[in-house]
Parts: C-alpha cells; sequence; structure tokens
C-alpha cells in the first residue's frame, strides 16, 4: 500500500476517533463498565457501524495514540496489527504513515 493511501485510512480513523472522544465526553459521570455505543474507528469510508465498548475499555484503548477500536472484520492488516478481540470488535494498532498520522491527531496528546 503506498504512503499516501495509509495516510488517507489514518485520516479516517481520526474522524471517527473525534466522533467517539464527543461521545464520551458527552457521558458525563457513568459506571466505567457500562456498555456505550461507539461508531467503529476504521478506515472505510462510510463506515457507521456502532460498537458497544464500556467507558473503561475505551479509556484503556485510548491510554495509545495509535490504538483504535475496530467492528470485527474491519480491521486492515495493510496499515494495523490486532492487539486485542473482543467478542464484537477488535483494539488494532496502527504502523507506519497511519500510524504517524495517529500520533498527529491526537486529541490527547
Amino acid at each position: 500500500m503506498d504512503v499516501e493511501s495509509e495516510r488517507r485510512i489514518g485520516r479516517n480513523e481520526a474522524i471517527a476517533r473525534q466522533v467517539n472522544e464527543a461521545i464520551e465526553s458527552g457521558r458525563g459521570p457513568a459506571d466505567v463498565q457500562a456498555p456505550v455505543a461507539f461508531r467503529c474507528e476504521c478506515g472505510q469510508l462510510g463506515c457507521n457501524q456502532l460498537i458497544e465498548v464500556t467507558l473503561g475499555d475505551y479509556e484503556r484503548v485510548r491510554a495509545h495514540s495509535r490504538h483504535f477500536v475496530v467492528a470485527d472484520g474491519h480491521q486492515q492488516p495493510e496499515v494495523e496489527s490486532v492487539v486485542e478481540r473482543r467478542s464484537a470488535y477488535a483494539i488494532v494498532e496502527k504502523h507506519d504513515a497511519a500510524g504517524r498520522v495517529a500520533d498527529a491527531s491526537d486529541p490527547r496528546s
């Protein structure tokens, strides 16, 4: 995969992460084990799939700028590696150009 495609995927994922950050911040104080519907953070254009993730698990994912939560089957091995699997989603880590975009666009860094 060429570098520009990797960057495009990284930008798409960063936008999904920004949406999820807004969802999480609007929740207020809540039980960290309560499931919340988050948007899939994959790089596929037009993906609007929702994934139920606990606030605690989402915080654990967000502790790493290159980690994203994606619906099962939405992994893109060209730009990421699966670091953990759950029943309905996977946690992936971006590498190369997509990883650099993830680092640069992380609203928490």
